[in-house]
């Protein structure tokens, strides 16, 4: 799986736009410092879901810029996950 690249984007907006793409209705806030990130994602789609199953929804979106020698992150720090 590669990094979806959206030419001229930091990595913090192709971040929030993948996560938006696999979260429909959800608002995204994504902090770097390096390749440590802080991610807050807000989404109705989160409702009614544990915790740990609404981390494995951001994860999946994130996985490839997670994967490989020169992945672009290398931990996330701190992820919430709200409902609206």
């Amino acid at each position: 799986m590669s990094v979806p690249s959206w030419s001229g984007e930091s990595i913090e907006d192709q971040v929030t736009k993948a996560i938006q793409s696999a979260i429909p209705e959800s608002r995204v806030h994504v902090q770097s410092n390096g390749n440590h990130f802080e991610i807050t994602v807000t989404s109705p789609l989160f409702e009614g879901k544990g915790l740990l199953e609404k981390q494995r929804m951001v994860y999946s979106a994130i996985t490839p810029f997670m994967s490989g020698p020169d992945a672009p992150i290398h931990a996330v720090d701190r992820l919430k996950t709200l409902t609206e």
